[in-house]
C-alpha cells in the first residue's frame, strides 16, 4: 500500500543486508514515519511486546522473520534447542493472536531433523518470506471475496456511499500488505464505488484514530472518525450498511476475538439489522478450540495505556498526558469475543462463509479430518 505516493509492506529484509529486517515502527504514526532495524531475537521480540508492530497478520510475519533471525544467532550444536528456546520466547510476548504460535511452529516444523545450521538458516529464510508473502496474498484474495458484498450494497443505493463501520485497525498495517478488514474496501473504491468508512476511535491505543484513519487518507478513501462508542447511534439511525472488522483468533465454531469493543458493535449491529461481517486470514484460526469465550486468552495490558494518552503537542512534539488521577485501580483487557451467532459471515482467502462451523467446514474440510 501507498505512503505519500510509494508502496511499502510492513516488513521486509534490508535489501543490502537480509540479516537485518525493517519494520514500521507503528508508535510514532500518523505524525512520523519511523522505519526500525531488528538485528536479533530480542529486538523481535520487544517489538511484538510493545507495538512497535502489531495486528494479527504482521505479529505473525514478525515472528517468522524472528525466527530466522533466532537462527542467525543459534549455535551450530545447539542448533534446535536454541531456536526452540527462542521461539518459546516470542510466543510468550503476546498470548492472543494465534498467528504468532502458528508461524514459530511452521518455522519450527520446517526445520525440524535439520542438523546442518547453513541449511536450516536457508529453510528459516525461505520460509518467513513464504509467510510474509501469504499473508499479503491472503488478503488481497479477501479483498475481492468482500468486494462482491458491498458491490451488492451499493447497487441498492445507487449514487449514494456505502456506509462501512470498522473498529481497530485491520488494515495493511496489521498486516502485510492490503489488509483484512480495509482489503475489501480499498476494493470497492479502486473500482470506482463509492464508499465512506466510519472509523472508530479504538481506545487506548488509538488504533483508528491515528492508524486507519491514516491508511485511508493516503489512498484516498473517505472516512469520518468518531469516539468508540458511536457505532451504535449510527446504526440506529440507518448512518451504517454494513460493519466490517477483523480478529485476532478465530475458533472453529466461528467466535472471534478482536480488539476490546467489538463485540458491542456486533450487539448493535444484530439489533439494528446491520450485516456484520469478520475479515480473516486463515492463519488467524485456532482450529483446537470451539468456545471462544472459555477458551481464547485474552491479554491484559498495563493499566498506564488507559490512564495516560500520547499525541502531538502544538509545538511538534510527541507527548504523554496523565487523564486519571494518581493511583486510579485499572483492568485494561485488550481484546474481546463476538460469538458466532452475532456474525454475518466469515471473509477468508478463501471465499465467503457462514460463522459456524459447518461453514468453516466447506471451505476448510482438509482442517477438520
Amino acid at each position: 500500500m501507498k505512503i505519500a505516493g510509494q508502496n511499502y509492506r510492513t516488513i521486509w529484509p534490508d535489501p543490502n543486508n537480509a540479516k537485518v529486517i525493517k519494520v514500521i515502527d507503528q508508535r510514532h504514526l500518523p505524525h512520523q514515519l519511523v522505519i526500525e532495524d531488528l538485528h536479533n531475537v530480542a529486538d523481535f521480540a520487544r517489538a511484538i511486546k510493545e507495538m512497535h508492530v502489531r495486528g494479527a497478520g504482521l505479529i505473525g510475519a514478525t515472528a517468522g522473520y524472528g525466527m530466522y533471525s533466532a537462527g542467525l544467532h543459534a549455535p551450530a550444536d545447539r542448533f534446535q534447542e536454541s531456536l526452540k528456546a527462542d521461539g518459546d520466547r516470542l510466543i510468550a510476548t503476546r498470548p492472543t493472536a494465534t498467528n504468532l504460535a502458528w508461524a514459530v511452529q511452521r518455522q519450527l516444523d520446517a526445520v525440524r531433523g535439520v542438523s546442518d545450521a547453513a541449511h536450516g538458516m536457508e529453510i528459516l529464510y525461505r520460509t518467513a518470506t513464504e509467510i510474509a508473502d501469504e499473508d499479503a496474498e491472503f488478503c488481497r484474495r479477501i479483498g475481492e471475496h468482500g468486494l462482491a458484498i458491498i458491490r451488492d450494497l451499493s447497487r441498492k443505493k445507487p449514487g449514494e456511499p456505502v456506509n462501512i463501520l470498522t473498529h481497530c485497525n485491520a488494515g495493511w498495517l496489521a498486516f502485510v500488505d492490503y489488509g483484512s478488514a480495509t482489503a475489501p474496501i480499498y476494493a470497492a473504491h479502486r473500482e470506482g464505488i463509492k464508499v465512506h468508512v466510519w472509523v472508530d476511535e479504538t481506545r487506548p491505543w488509538l488504533q483508528g484514530a491515528k492508524l486507519t484513519a491514516w491508511e485511508l487518507k493516503e489512498e484516498g478513501v473517505p472516512h469520518t472518525l468518531v469516539a468508540d462508542n458511536t457505532g451504535g447511534h449510527l446504526m440506529q439511525h440507518g448512518m451504517v450498511d454494513m460493519v466490517i472488522v477483523g480478529t485476532d483468533r478465530t475458533t472453529r465454531s466461528g467466535d472471534v476475538a478482536n480488539k476490546i469493543g467489538t463485540y458491542l458493535k456486533a450487539l448493535a449491529a444484530k439489533d439494528n439489522g446491520v450485516p456484520f461481517y469478520v475479515a480473516l486470514p486463515s492463519s488467524t484460526f485456532d482450529w483446537t478450540i470451539s468456545d471462544g469465550v472459555r477458551e481464547i486468552p485474552i491479554e491484559q495490558r498495563g493499566g498506564e495505556e488507559i490512564c495516560q494518552v500520547c499525541g502531538l503537542t502544538e509545538d511538534g512534539r510527541n507527548e504523554k498526558v496523565q487523564i486519571a488521577p494518581p493511583g486510579t485501580a485499572t483492568a485494561n483487557y485488550g481484546f474481546d469475543v463476538t460469538p458466532a451467532r452475532f456474525i454475518t459471515g466469515l471473509i477468508s482467502e478463501r471465499g465467503i462463509c457462514p460463522a459456524s462451523e459447518a461453514g468453516i467446514r466447506e471451505l476448510f474440510p482438509e482442517k477438520f479430518i
